[in-house]
């Protein structure tokens, strides 16, 4: 995997904004891993919390996000919820100025 497609990969989805917080999932700390495999891309991604009530349009974008990048043949979305998603830990310093965690 190459690390330079992995960072477009994670720019790329900067641009899926969570609805709720205002922040992307990215910065947020909700993507915990991208896979490249011969233009076959998953995102193992978590989302606030599993009753999210928008988890189906987050993963929407996250797929839409990921079709945008010329060279993805097969974009998918893994949900996973091991580690929970805890912002003080996995979220960024913008984020969590954003988000007023200090």
């Amino acid at each position: 995997m190459s690390t330079l497609q992995e960072d477009v990969v994670k720019e790329n989805l900067k641009t899926v904004i969570d609805p709720e917080l205002g922040v992307n999932i990215v910065d947020l700390g909700l993507v915990y891993g991208v896979e490249i495999n011969e233009g076959d891309v998953t995102v193992k991604m978590t989302l606030t919390s599993p009753a999210c009530p928008l988890g189906a349009v987050i993963q929407g974008q996250v797929h839409q996000a990921l079709k945008k990048l010329p060279w993805v043949k097969e974009p998918k979305v893994e949900l996973v919820w091991s580690p929970r998603w805890d912002p003080r830990e996995m979220a960024s310093e913008d984020a969590k100025m954003q988000l007023g965690i200090f």
